[in-house]
């Protein structure tokens, strides 16, 4: 439990960026989960749009900090193979 103030506002900031970044974390698998259902769906202008939507979220998550730049970067490649192999 936190006693001195400066702990006891560490806690409260923690707090709520904790919400913002799980908000944002959030917001990102869902433009994931969209071109995933695209490239399932076959449709590969769906994709191609979901891809380009989905693209300026993910890395805003790099600079919010709520990926590292590798991991966005894995998951733009691999999604942007996928919807390439489309055809």
């Amino acid at each position: 439990m936190a006693n001195s103030p400066q702990s006891k506002k560490r806690a409260r900031q923690n707090e709520k960026r904790f919400a913002i970044n799980k908000a944002r974390r959030s917001r990102i698998r869902t433009f994931l989960r969209k071109v995933e259902e695209a490239i399932s769906s076959g449709d590969k202008d769906a994709a191609t749009a979901a891809l380009r939507a989905a693209q300026p979220e993910i890395m805003r998550g790099v600079t919010k900090g709520v990926f590292h730049k590798n991991t966005a970067s894995r998951k733009i490649s691999r999604l942007a193979a996928r919807v390439k192999s489309l055809g």
